[in-house]
């Protein structure tokens, strides 16, 4: 197999990326320069050496912890849960949000062979037991996907068994994002299942 083949495989493991697309980026970084080539390549080293998971909150950092849970100005009472890592700079990109994260680096799917065992829920459970009640809320921001959904109905029942029998005997709230009709849309656009869960969710003005 040769260099341009191999790589064209390499790039078309990306999500996103197909064969003719992971090809056109090969021919676009050989028409390129061999520095900028080589620059790609050390970060991409950089990477794979020096990225890891944050001990506290499974986001991913080049420290022990994350710029979140390093930042004493955080929130601590309120936890945020989320799918995977790139998720966090979402929520972070609203600047609404000043608690603190978790990444469970999946979602529930037991066809693809993901059950909780292969998710960061152990330590989320053991985060909120050994709180003390510092906790007050967890905000289940998974996605709105059956998946997604069976994730958070099993966390709920987790994080309400756990704190049941924590010492403290403190339960923090166990939150859900709102979900409904997005901003700029048309009601006869939007379909049925969104218009309810809004309808659901309505408050008052």
């Amino acid at each position: 197999m040769s260099v341009i083949e191999r790589l064209t495989g390499e790039l078309s493991r990306l999500p996103g990326v197909g064969q003719k697309t992971a090809l056109r980026l090969v021919h676009h970084l050989m028409k390129g320069s061999r520095e900028d080539t080589h620059r790609l390549a050390r970060s991409l080293v950089d990477l794979a050496e020096k990225i890891r998971e944050c001990c506290e909150c499974g986001n991913f950092s080049e420290d022990e912890l994350c710029e979140v849970c390093a930042d004493p100005r955080r929130d601590r009472s309120v936890l945020c849960i989320v799918e995977e890592a790139y998720q966090v700079g979402a929520i972070e990109r609203t600047g609404q949000f000043r608690g603190l994260f978790h990444v469970l680096g999946g979602r529930l799917s037991p066809l693809d062979g993901i059950g909780p065992a292969e998710l960061n829920i152990g330590s989320l459970l053991r985060r909120v037991a050994d709180s003390g009640g510092m906790i007050e809320e967890v905000i289940v921001a998974t996605n709105a996907s059956i998946e997604g959904e069976a994730t958070a109905v099993y966390l709920e029942g987790e994080i309400r068994a756990t704190t049941r029998l924590s010492a403290s005997g403190a339960r923090p709230r166990v939150t859900r994002l709102a979900r409904g009709i997005p901003v700029g849309s048309d009601l006869e656009y939007v379909d049925g299942s969104t218009i309810a869960q809004a309808l659901a969710g309505r408050r008052e003005m």
